[in-house]
Parts: C-alpha cells; structure tokens; sequence
C-alpha cells in the first residue's frame, strides 16, 4: 500500500487554491518553488496540463498536474493496477477538511476521485487521518469528519464500493501523528479517544484501526514522547506503522532493522498487534527548507528501496507502507516522474538518472511479489526488464 498525498492544486484548475503544494502563497515559479522533483507529463491530455512559471530549456513552459482532475488520479490508480501495486492510503488532512467550503470540497473530491480510480481498477483504498499540525480539538474535528463521510458518502457501507480496504473483515481507518515529541498541540488523551471512537462506537465503529508512531514508539526516545500513556492507546489499535522517512540512510538500513525492527515486530507479536514498516526510496527537501542540503538521502538507483523491502521480509513483515506515491516535495515519489525538468538558476530537481519514468513503479510491484511470496527472497534488486 502507497501513501497517496492528493494534496495538488494549480491555478486555472477550478479548485480556487491556486498553486497549493507546488509553490508558496498561492504562486508557483522559481522564487516560489516547494518540489524537488517534477512529474513526468507524457500521458496527460490537454485538459491535465497546467503551465507553471517554469521554463524548458527549449524555453516552452514547464506543466504539471492537478489531482483536482479525475482524469489524473484515475491515471495514478491505473499505473497502481498495471505494476502491480495494491493500493493506497489516501491521507486526508484534519485541518483542511476543518476549513470550510474550500478546503474541504478539495479534499472531498480528491477522495472521489481516489474511489473511482480503485473500483475501475481493482485497487484498495483507505482513509488515512494525519494530525499533524493539528490544536487541541482534534478528535473532535476528525470524529465529525468520519460521521460525515459515513452519512453523506457512506464511506465503508456503500455496497457498489467494493475497493475499500478491509483487514480481519473490518474497514481499515488510519490515524498519523499518534505519540511524536515534537510540540504538538493535541495530547494522548486527544488521540485515546479517537482510538475508542474508531473501535467501540456503537454506529461508527467497527473498524481496524492502523495508528501511524514514531519510529522510536516502543522505547519511548528520540523522536517519541517519552511517556508509557502511548502503549496503552497502541494496545487498543491494531496497527503498528512506525514513520521512517529521514530516519535513517543507504548506510544504515540494516542497523535500524536489526535494532528497532526486529525488536518492534516482536512486542507486536507478543501483544497480538500486526505491524506494518514504512519504507522510502531517498529524501530531499532543499526547495522546501531553505538552507537544506539537495539529494540528502540518496536513491542509489533504487538499491536503497530493495534494501528495505529485503529487510522488512527477512524481519517477518508481511506487508508493507511504501512512502509515497505522489510526493515530490520531499522527493519520496515512486510515480512517474521526468528526467528532464525545467531549467532554473534557482532551484535544483532531482531525477531518476536517467533510468524510465516508471522505474520506482517496477520495484516496487517486483517487491510486492517478494513481500506476498510469490518470487524468491533476494538482498539484491533483481533485473526490472518487462
């Protein structure tokens, strides 16, 4: 399963956000830039193409998409089925769907779309709550949220939707955000409750719950709040998802198995919880963060992301969270993405060397296979040709 952002808008794509998560303050060109990498645009129509403040070295303008568009997220969930991906988790945002009408009708249709895309194509989906961000009120925002999207689109209960992921014959709901150390503005009481409402409510209820922590969440260090209060909320979920990205790189992905994962999947087993590790082909953010340093985790041609996917099998995993599908503002996208951005004396991209646009697809429906058992365990990334 991807993590699949949909957070994209562009100007002239009818949402009214103009450039969100392309740029900064509504604008998008080489002073108000966020993305390291650039989507490879070959398959899409007129109508998905957006020009930017970018130009090509030929000097015609640089286009990207809109996930406002159905045409494009329908596309993404096609390439899902085509490399044998299974699904995504649709990350849905407590604070924009707070944030009437705009926000919410954004992210609203973004969901549709993603409903769509699953059922034509054989995909799952699930919803995925991220905290991050979010005040004090936060259980009270999402448990609105999730009334909401069971009353009105009878998220889960609508019997022609036969894409939504269920796991021990239950809905999966996600919560991200549950247990970091990082100054959050909501509590373990705020994320407790959202637990038991998921679970034990009445008509609401009823769902497996997979909570997205910490990597240190069993030790209680580093980036976990120090406070045993979190393995008493983890023990009522179901799932454990530890966070990985930027934790840790090509040099020490074997160490941080062997040190925290191993160790983590057996407290889950021990406590009859399931465990699924989060995997991630680099990080980069220096358009994002000023100041940061450009290609900070490298890909290694994707030799970095088989070494995870090796590890989380030989550690017992039994499925996996890959990190993420669209996200090119941290440059952990696996979808198509071009070898040939625009030019710009002020920000750099990031590429996949020259290797196809679809080459972080084809490792990752290979590694599902290995995931699933149905090709041989292998440390080394095997031969991609079709």
């Amino acid at each position: 399963m991807c993590g699949y952002q949909g957070w994209f808008s562009a100007q002239g794509d009818g949402a009214g956000k103009g450039w969100f998560h392309w740029g900064r303050g509504g604008e998008f060109g080489p002073e108000k830039c966020t993305v390291e990498m650039w989507p490879d645009m070959t398959e899409c129509s007129e109508a998905e193409r957006f020009p930017t403040g970018f130009k090509h070295s030929d000097g015609s303008p640089a286009q990207v998409f809109s996930s406002y568009r159905k045409e494009t997220v329908v596309r993404h969930f096609k390439w899902m089925e085509d490399y044998g991906i299974d699904g995504a988790f649709v990350q849905r945002f407590v604070g924009s769907i707070s944030n009437y009408p705009i926000e919410l009708n954004f992210t609203q249709t973004v969901l549709n779309h993603c409903r769509e895309g699953a059922n034509k194509y054989g995909r799952a989906y699930a919803i995925m709550y991220d905290l991050s961000g979010q005040s004090a009120d936060v259980d009270e925002r999402l448990i609105a949220d999730w009334k909401r999207l069971v009353d009105r689109s009878h998220i889960t209960r609508d019997k022609s939707d036969k894409a939504y992921l269920h796991h021990n014959g239950k809905p999966v709901v996600a919560v991200w955000g549950v247990g970091f150390n990082d100054n959050r503005n909501y509590n373990l009481e705020d994320c407790e409750r959202i637990v038991e409402f998921l679970k034990d409510d009445p008509e609401y209820g009823g769902n497996t719950v997979m909570l997205g922590v910490p990597s240190w969440w069993r030790e209680l260090k580093r980036d976990a709040v120090s406070d045993s209060r979190l393995h008493k909320i983890l023990l009522k979920a179901d799932i454990i998802s530890p966070w990985a990205v930027g934790r840790f790189g090509p040099d020490g992905v074997k160490r941080h198995y062997e040190e925290v994962i191993v160790p983590d999947i057996a407290w889950c087993k021990e406590k009859k919880k399931e465990f699924l590790p989060v995997v991630f082909p680099g990080f980069s953010w220096s358009n994002l963060k000023d100041g940061a340093e450009f290609d900070q985790i490298p890909r290694q041609g994707g030799k970095f992301l088989w070494s995870q996917f090796a590890h989380a099998k030989k550690a017992g995993a039994k499925m996996v969270y890959q990190a993420m599908f669209d996200e090119v503002d941290e440059a952990t996208a696996i979808f198509k993405c071009t070898n040939h951005p625009p030019v710009s004396n002020k920000n750099r991209f990031l590429t996949y060397e020259g290797m196809p646009s679809d080459h972080y697809l084809k490792i990752i429906g290979k590694a599902s296979q290995m995931i699933r058992g149905e090709i041989l365990y292998t440390e080394k990334m095997p031969d991609l040709a079709p």
